[in-house]
């Protein structure tokens, strides 16, 4: 993966991790004005990302079948696991 937006996606998914979060929580930490990082978008548009809405309790986010399998699929490789060090990697690429 030599595309940084492609190592944030296996950033996130490995952020979400194995329970779901909220999507306020999500956005929160994931959000970004950089159009050169849509890590985000990327994740729901590759079909990483579940939303499902809980009663009482809004929008929860989890990591989709897909998104599993690509993080299986990375750690197989030999590729690094992202170590969430995300905000000096934004930082990096916004200068």
């Amino acid at each position: 993966m030599s595309d940084p937006v492609d190592a944030l996606v296996l950033d996130l998914l490995e952020w979400i991790g194995p329970r779901p979060r909220s999507y306020a929580e999500v956005i929160d930490a994931w959000r970004t004005s950089c159009p050169r990082l849509p890590v985000w978008e990327e994740a729901n548009a590759r079909g990483y990302i579940v939303h499902e809405h809980a009663e009482g309790i809004g929008t929860l986010i989890s990591v989709s079948e897909t998104g599993l399998s690509q993080l299986d699929q990375h750690r197989r490789a030999g590729g690094p696991v992202p170590d969430n060090r995300r905000a000096a990697s934004i930082s990096n690429l916004e200068e």
